[in-house]
């Protein structure tokens, strides 16, 4: 469930040109009406530190596993976990040009034409990996399995295992940890502080006067038969809170994540509904989504706020995080 949680998908609108929070204010009549929209980030690229910084090794780690990890070489680096965050730290620190494989969820323009070694969703191919020759490995307990991991390790390869905690308060912790490993924490530092700002500087956007929007986390895989609402501790509940807003799932009472049912979403009452991009193409669009239970008669089905946002984006909690609250908060507090 884990897994599913932080990957799941809040329907968010955003329009092309919107203006800025502080502009468009907590109008929620204003808003109710906007339909459906996509929030997207101003560039779907990251933006690594300039200069780069030069890796000083060997160093050793303490992994979130326990271990004391020696790392003498990142000249080859494989970053993997299930939400993309790790590979878009290393690229972020400015050593993306010695990344050689991806993940299936790091997907933004800068990594995409990596070579994939998660090849069957999100689990490792021990095969794909060692054909890489990898000096390093980063990851953590969201991608698996442990048997591979363990291979890798019995390879002579050192793995550094990150605390896989999602949320905002995080991210700091998760930068520095993969800085450490690499031997770059003074980038790490110069990281934290930039991605650190760029959140203040969103959730401060964020409209203070008047009563916040519910919003509800969907999680939704028409083509598995997957239909989850998000609760407390969900991950989506960081992101919405972020914007000023109310989640709707812990408002009712949910913990993570949990079935969708018509009663639960009914009680929910959401003025928006939050979902991934492929989640909502698996469901073939707004319409299919109305179908599930309970959406249509909430004020956001009613109204068809539903807001998409891409998969690798919402709830990553990678160096991009601050941009995507920016993002998310356009959608939600935009003009009509």
């Amino acid at each position: 469930m884990s897994r599913i949680g932080t990957a799941a998908v809040v329907v968010v609108l955003v329009a092309t040109g919107c203006t800025t929070v502080s502009e468009v204010g907590p109008d929620r009549s204003a808003t109710s009406a906007c339909g459906v929209a996509t929030a997207e980030l101003a560039d779907e690229d990251v933006t690594p530190l300039d200069p780069a910084p030069s890796p000083r090794l060997p160093v050793t780690v303490t992994s979130a596993d326990g271990r004391d990890v020696t790392v003498t070489s990142a000249d080859r680096i494989l970053a993997v976990n299930l939400y993309g965050s790790l590979a878009e730290i290393v690229f972020s620190l400015g050593l993306g040009d010695r990344v050689i494989g991806r993940d299936t969820s790091t997907a933004f323009p800068a990594a995409a034409a990596l070579p994939l070694v998660t090849p069957h969703g999100h689990d490792l191919s021990a095969e794909a990996v060692l054909d890489l020759n990898p000096t390093v490995l980063i990851a953590d307990d969201s991608i698996g399995p442990a048997t591979v991991l363990q291979q890798i390790r019995d390879s002579g390869i050192p793995v550094v295992i990150v605390d896989d905690e999602q949320t905002l308060e995080a991210i700091p912790a998760h930068i520095r940890a993969v800085a450490g490993a690499l031997g770059v924490a003074g980038a790490g530092e110069r990281l934290v502080v930039r991605v650190q700002s760029e959140i203040d500087a969103a959730r401060a956007s964020a409209p203070k006067d008047g009563a916040p929007p519910r919003i509800a986390f969907l999680y939704v895989r028409g083509t598995a038969g997957v239909y989850l609402i998000g609760g407390d501790g969900a991950g989506s509940d960081a992101m919405i809170e972020a914007i000023g807003a109310v989640d709707a799932g812990t408002a009712a009472g949910l913990t993570k994540f949990r079935p969708l049912t018509s009663e639960g979403l009914i009680n929910a009452a959401p003025d928006v509904i939050l979902v991934m991009t492929e989640g909502l193409d698996s469901v073939d669009g707004v319409d299919g989504l109305l179908k599930l239970p309970g959406v249509a008669q909430t004020p956001a089905g009613v109204n068809r706020r539903i807001v998409d946002m891409e998969d690798g984006v919402l709830l990553n909690f990678g160096a991009r995080t601050g941009k995507a609250v920016e993002a998310l908060a356009k959608a939600v507090y935009r003009s009509c």
